[in-house]
Parts: structure tokens; C-alpha cells; sequence
């Protein structure tokens, strides 16, 4: 089942083949990549996979930069991703979100990124992280809300520093695993599918919630009218 995924997946959402293709800047392809995903209206990345696979990769010694400042710059890049995304939210609103048929410019992802802000507040900054597409868009909507320059800046930090480092240690942690080792394509492959899990459980909560909205909407109007008479 995993090979035939791999073989279904386009080449750029597989971190392996990523990170190989990039050779000697994998690091700095990365980096590009995390920013990218993180605000600039890309969603469609392999943020999460990227992330452990290059602390993996660290661990093997494919990748020859200390890992201690590899989390220093991935956490960087997100930040910096983020606040891009704030600002072009700020300054162009969500009007570049019109078209249902965009390829990734969806209406919808605005509307189900404000849902998920709403419902949170500015923890959504943090928790957006862990969720792909939301995390792109979630700076754009801060932005074109105005939130707080100072109280954006805070969460969207402690956001990237949980986020980046996080999954980079982990994935070093687990290149050290003879395990991992052995089944290293069948273990990217596996957290590209545990990352978009999710995308997809966001999506069937806020149908969910959409449902529930629709049947009180129908039932309030299904309700019976009294009367008022006058004496």
C-alpha cells in the first residue's frame, strides 16, 4: 500500500526525493520551502515531512549542519513566513480569494481558516501550525483582520519555536532508530499521511458544524408561531 502511495505522490510532496534533489542545499531548500508554506499563499508543501525528514537526515549525516542550528533557522524561516503572510493579509485583505475553481487561492479555505480563528483566538496561531493549509492561511487572516501587530508577533513565535524544533528533534531522534533506518521511505511516506490527517478531520468537523447550523436554522423556522391577539 505505502509504494503504491509513494508512487501516486508527486515528486515534490516526497521529502526523500526532496532533499536528495537539493544535495548540498537541502538546508537552505528547506528553509525556502518552510517560508513558503508558512504565508505566501502555497499550501500544497511538504512542511511537516520536511521538517522531520531534515532532522533525520542530520542524524544519517546526509545533511552536515549541526542540528542545534538548523532548529535556530527553521524556526526563523517560519516566523518569517508567517509575518509575510500577516502582511499581505493586512494590506491586500482576503481579495485575492475569489475564484471557487483556483487551484489554491479557494474561497473556502479562507472561510474554513476563519472558523478555525474564530473558534480559537490567537491560539489558532499556534495550532495552525500542525495543520496543513490552515497553517498558510491563518497568517492571511490575522492579517486582513488586523489583529495586533505585538499579540500576532507573540503567538505566531511561540508557534514556530513548538513547530520547527519540534519536529526537526523528533525526526533526528528517530534517525538514530535502526528501524527508521531500514524502512526510511515507508516512514516519510507514513508522517506525509499522518500530517494531512488533520486537514481532513478539520474538514469533516466543520461540514459537521455546518449540518448542525443548518438543521437549528430549520427547525427554528419549522417552529410554531403564537399568535398575539389584542383584547
Amino acid at each position: 500500500m505505502l509504494p503504491l502511495a509513494a508512487m501516486l505522490m508527486p515528486s515534490w510532496m516526497d521529502p526523500e526525493y526532496l532533499l536528495h534533489w537539493l544535495g548540498d542545499w537541502a538546508l537552505w531548500g528547506t528553509l525556502l520551502v518552510v517560508f513558503i508554506e508558512c504565508g505566501v499563499l502555497f499550501p500544497i508543501l511538504p512542511g511537516d515531512s520536511l521538517l522531520f525528514a531534515v532532522g533525520l537526515f542530520i542524524a544519517q549525516g546526509s545533511i552536515d549542519v549541526p542540528l542545534w542550528l538548523a532548529c535556530v533557522l527553521l524556526t526563523v524561516a517560519a516566523f518569517l513566513g508567517n509575518v509575510s503572510g500577516y502582511y499581505i493579509g493586512r494590506f491586500l485583505g482576503t481579495s485575492l480569494f475569489q475564484n471557487p475553481n483556483a487551484r489554491f487561492l479557494k474561497p473556502k479555505y479562507i472561510v474554513q481558516t476563519h472558523e478555525f480563528f474564530e473558534r480559537y483566538g490567537p491560539r489558532a496561531l499556534v495550532l495552525g501550525r500542525f495543520v496543513p493549509i490552515v497553517r498558510t492561511f491563518i497568517t492571511i487572516v490575522a492579517g486582513a483582520g488586523r489583529m495586533d501587530p505585538k499579540k500576532f508577533f507573540l503567538w505566531t513565535a511561540i508557534g514556530a519555536v513548538i513547530w520547527a524544533p519540534g519536529l526537526t528533534l523528533l525526526g533526528h531522534a528517530l534517525g538514530n532508530v535502526q528501524f527508521i533506518h531500514d524502512h526510511l521511505e515507508s516512514a516519510l511516506l507514513l508522517l506525509v499521511v499522518v500530517s494531512v490527517i488533520p486537514m481532513f478531520v478539520e474538514y469533516f468537523l466543520a461540514r459537521r458544524r455546518k449540518r448542525a447550523a443548518g438543521t437549528e436554522t430549520a427547525a427554528r423556522h419549522a417552529a410554531p408561531k403564537h399568535a398575539v391577539t389584542k383584547d
